[in-house]
C-alpha cells in the first residue's frame, strides 16, 4: 500500500466533491449511495435536489419532483424498501410527480450501471402504500416493493435505459476512476456504497482492511482480528435494528470502532476502540431501560435503536485511540 498515493486520491476525491457543490449545490456525494442517485439523475435528464433525508431527490425541467429508490443486482434483496413509512410519509408522496425504483447492475461491469427502472405516480404509489401498509406489524413500520407487484397490481411495465451523456456524465466518470484507484490500493471493493468510503479513511488511521460490501464483519487487522465499524457525523453513534443476532455477530469482533468525520473536509476528528463485551451488555442494558420507559407510556418501541455518546463510552472505559485536535 503507497500511503502518498492513497492521500493523493482521497485529495482529488475531496476536490471533485468541492467542485461539484461548487456547479450543483450538492454536497456529501461520496456517502449514503449518494452515486446511484447521480446515476439515475444522469440517465434521466433530472436535477438533483439538495439534501438528504426528509427531501426529494431530484426534479425535472420544470420543477416536478421525484422520489428514488434503488437495489442492486448483487443485493440478496431484490426489492425496494420503504423504511419507517407513516401517515404523513405516504400522504407526502401525493405531491411527488413520480417515484422511480431503479434497477442498478454491478455484476461483470467494470462499475455499477443504472439500465431499468419503473416510473410509478406519487399519487398511484400513495393510495397503494396506504392499502398495503394497514395489515402490516411489524414495529419497525417497513414495507417492501417488488417488481412483481409493480406490474400485477399497479399494471405498469419496466423501462430500459438509453445512455447518453447527461450533465453529470463527466463527474460520474471522474468519481469512478478516482474510487476506483482508492479500492485497489486499499484491497475494498464498493467503497461508494453507504458509508464505506468513511470506514477506509478510518482504518487507515488504524492499520484495519475494511472488508468488501457484503462482508460479515467491517474490518479486519494484520493478526486477523475482526471490528465493527460506527462511522457519524458527530459525536452519536446508532445501533440500529438490534437484535440477538446481530448482539452475537458483534461478541466475535475484538473492538466496536467508533469514528467522528467531517463529509465536507474528509477529516477523521475522533476514534475510539471499546470492547466488543462491553458494548454489547451496554446496548443490552440501554435497549431494557428504553423497553421499560416506553411501556410506562404506554408506547410500543418501533424500532430496536440505541444511540452511544462519549458518555456512554466513558462508562465502559472505551479508549480514545485518535483525535484531530
Amino acid at each position: 500500500m503507497n500511503t502518498t498515493n492513497i492521500n493523493n486520491l482521497i485529495r482529488q476525491l475531496k476536490q471533485i466533491q468541492s467542485d461539484f457543490y461548487a456547479t450543483f449545490g450538492v454536497t456529501d456525494i461520496i456517502t449514503n449511495s449518494k452515486i446511484f442517485e447521480i446515476l439515475i439523475a444522469d440517465a434521466l435528464d433530472h436535477v438533483l435536489i439538495p439534501g438528504h433525508s426528509g427531501s426529494r431527490d431530484a426534479k425535472d425541467s420544470t420543477g416536478n419532483e421525484f422520489e428514488y429508490k434503488h437495489y442492486k443486482e448483487s443485493s440478496s434483496n431484490h426489492t425496494w424498501t420503504f423504511n419507517d413509512f407513516s401517515d404523513a410519509t405516504i400522504a407526502k408522496l401525493l405531491n411527488t410527480k413520480a417515484v422511480i425504483f431503479a434497477h442498478i447492475q454491478d455484476i461483470d461491469v467494470l462499475f455499477s450501471k443504472f439500465d431499468w427502472y419503473y416510473e410509478v405516480p406519487g399519487r398511484v404509489i400513495s393510495n397503494y402504500l396506504a392499502k398495503a401498509t394497514r395489515k402490516i406489524k411489524n414495529n419497525r413500520k417497513m414495507i417492501n416493493v417488488s417488481s412483481n407487484q409493480i406490474e400485477e397490481h399497479l399494471g405498469l411495465t419496466k423501462q430500459s435505459i438509453t445512455y447518453s451523456a447527461g450533465r453529470y456524465s463527466s463527474w460520474i466518470k471522474r468519481i469512478i476512476d478516482v474510487a476506483g484507484q482508492i479500492e485497489v490500493q486499499v484491497g475494498t471493493k464498493g467503497i461508494l456504497t453507504s458509508n464505506k468510503f468513511w470506514e477506509v479513511l478510518v482504518a487507515l488511521k488504524l492499520g484495519h482492511t475494511v472488508q468488501s460490501e457484503q462482508a460479515k464483519h467491517d474490518a479486519v487487522d494484520d493478526l486477523g482480528n475482526l471490528y465493527e465499524y460506527k462511522v457519524a457525523k458527530g459525536l452519536s453513534w446508532s445501533f440500529q435494528d438490534i437484535s440477538n443476532e446481530v448482539l452475537h455477530k458483534y461478541l466475535s469482533d475484538k473492538s466496536v470502532i467508533l469514528a467522528s468525520v467531517d463529509k465536507n473536509d474528509f477529516v477523521i476528528k475522533k476514534i475510539y476502540d471499546a470492547d466488543a463485551k462491553k458494548i454489547v451488555r451496554l446496548l443490552r442494558r440501554k435497549l431494557r431501560e428504553k423497553r421499560r420507559r416506553y411501556l410506562s407510556l404506554g408506547k410500543e418501541i418501533r424500532r430496536k435503536q440505541i444511540s452511544l455518546n462519549p458518555k456512554d463510552l466513558k462508562s465502559i472505559r472505551a479508549k480514545l485511540v485518535y483525535s484531530s485536535d
